[in-house]
């Protein structure tokens, strides 16, 4: 084979260019790209970590408004549980000074029912006096054959009726 006999004279050569562009890559790569793709890393490590604290931060503020809230929602609750029980104390209050004026108005309606039933009672019980003497005078007239006076008719059933 040819190559094989060529390769003794070709390949200090060849070793020589391969130095030279492994060289070359060397400097392009390690000098020029790698610093770049590493500010670019550092960059974005950089972003990550302040977009972390900002996280951090948001959260924190989260966490203090919530805190916040649940105060206000507290306060809020116990504002309204006191003003609830005032309300029903008032209810409370104004519904014992009703029922209060209309047992007064009542006691006094009875009071008053009472007045005239007892002034109708006695009304009536002079009514029947009045019709039992002169009951009893007929009867004394009829029976007896006597004249009794207005005044002894009304004695004698007064007696008969308490007594």
């Amino acid at each position: 084979m040819p190559q094989l006999t060529q390769l003794s004279q070709v390949i200090w050569s060849q070793l020589f260019w391969l130095a030279i562009v492994l060289g070359f890559i060397y400097l392009v790569i390690g000098r020029n790209m790698v610093p770049k793709i590493q500010s670019t890393v550092d960059a974005r490590d950089q972003r990550i970590a302040g977009d972390l604290a900002a996280a951090d931060r948001a959260r924190t503020e989260a966490d203090e408004i919530e805190e916040t809230y649940r105060a206000r929602m507290d306060e809020s609750r116990a504002e309204a549980a006191s003003r609830t029980a005032a309300a029903k104390q008032k209810a409370a209050i104004a519904g014992e000074k009703r029922v209060s004026a209309a047992g007064d108005a009542l006691a006094a309606t009875s009071v008053e029912a009472e007045a005239r039933i007892r002034a109708a009672s006695a009304a009536a019980v002079a009514g029947i006096q009045v019709t039992a003497a002169e009951l009893a005078q007929d009867i004394v007239k009829k029976l007896a054959g006597m004249s009794v006076s207005n005044a002894q008719a009304v004695d004698a059933v007064k007696a008969s009726l308490h007594g």
